[in-house]
């Protein structure tokens, strides 16, 4: 079995103990992506690798480096696509142990701020017949004299060990993220009955307060006036406690899928369920802080909801977007019968544009609207990188 520099005998074999523990003791499936990455590169001394999970729609859901910095990694740019060799791995569930990647006929080439790799060792990590993803290494650190070193099979066993241990670690941290999912739920379903229970009360008050103010209006207007004044304030309590329990609940989805993948299944189903043809595309965007994929999401939303129900559009267009230095650009666009602006501040009709322009402010976000009568409405909402 090939050993790194510097490992006497035996040292692999606690190596690879070691990358196990590690695997096994990660809970969240980002982490434990992270320390399969680590651990294969680290047990088979190699410049870099990759583990990625694939999407339904020729993409990767997650995809997790080890060896480039954070700052080529930015420039690199949109993750790859289920092509070539990594479609090899994917598709057929083979091993792929090349000498120089490049000189493959499955090449495709890579961005200009992609490093040059050369010796290429790729497993698939699967559970059964399904392939849970692709992982890869690159470019072994060794002597390389006329006619190189390479990866060797007695490495390709080696990681082959190392992915069939992958998979089960992935698995279960599956299995605890549904389970989790499951007890959220459960904690959603309570928080729900107690907030109906405590909205509907306030709701009950709401309407006595509101008939006992419509008996006075002639007999006792000063009266009146101060039943009207409860109104408002029984009003308020009721939103608050309601925005109050929406901020709270975090959509389970984004953390089981990610921003693009929600979005993409959420417009899939509104367009389905709607005569307004709904449409979703994402260019370049790569995993961002928790709180702005929320935002986010919320935000796109609340705008699908007024497109559909007040715009009376026929075609709603979502859009996301890398902005910047690793930010997004969100943009959704009706051809609706657009509005004025200012005068739906003044109205006091706001369409939840308030809330929109908090939320994007709460993450270091700005929310742009453009609307006018008959013109449609362009809501977009930009978030810095994290």
């Amino acid at each position: 079995m090939t050993k790194g520099p510097g490992i006497g005998p035996g040292a692999g074999l606690a190596a690879v103990s070691t990358a196990l523990l590690a695997m096994n003791r990660q809970l969240e499936v980002r982490d434990v992506l992270k320390t399969i990455v680590v651990s294969a590169r680290e047990l088979l001394n190699a410049g870099y690798a990759a583990l990625g999970v694939p999407d339904d729609h020729g993409g990767f859901a997650q995809f997790v480096v080890d060896g480039v910095s954070e700052k080529q990694w930015k420039a690199i740019g949109p993750l790859p696509r289920q092509h070539g060799i990594l479609a090899a791995m994917l598709k057929d569930a083979t091993p792929q142990r090349l000498a120089d990647v490049r000189t493959d006929p499955r090449f495709e080439g890579w961005p200009d701020a992609h490093p040059e790799m050369s010796d290429f060792l790729g497993l698939p990590i699967a559970d059964g017949d399904e392939v849970l993803g692709a992982l890869f290494l690159a470019n072994k650190q060794c002597p390389k004299p006329t006619g190189g070193c390479g990866f060797t099979a007695e490495d390709e066993e080696l990681l082959g060990i190392l992915a069939q241990h992958a998979a089960i670690a992935l698995t279960n941290a599956r299995l605890y993220e549904r389970s989790r999912e499951l007890t959220i739920a459960g904690e959603r379903a309570r928080l729900a009955h107690e907030l109906h229970d405590a909205v509907a009360q306030k709701l009950f008050s709401l309407r006595l307060t509101a008939q006992a103010a419509t008996a006075l209006v002639h007999r006792d207007p000063d009266r009146a006036r101060s039943e009207l004044q409860q109104v408002t304030a029984l009003a308020a309590e009721a939103a608050d406690e309601l925005r109050a329990a929406v901020v709270e609940l975090r959509p389970a989805a984004l953390d089981e899928d990610g921003l693009v993948a929600t979005l993409r299944t959420q417009t899939q189903v509104l367009d389905r369920a709607q005569s307004t043809r709904v449409t979703f595309s994402s260019h370049g965007v790569r995993a961002l802080p928790s709180a702005q994929e929320e935002a986010l999401l919320r935000v796109a939303q609340e705008a699908l909801h007024n497109a559909l129900r007040h715009a009376g559009a026929s075609r709603v267009e979502v859009t996301l977007a890398r902005h910047g230095a690793g930010g997004a650009l969100l943009s959704v666009r009706d051809d609706g019968r657009g509005f004025d602006p200012s005068a739906v501040r003044r109205a006091g009709r706001h369409l939840g544009l308030v809330s929109m322009r908090d939320r994007a402010a709460t993450v270091g976000g700005a929310l742009t609207v453009e609307s006018a009568p008959g013109k449609g409405t362009l809501i977009e909402m930009e978030v810095p990188g994290g």
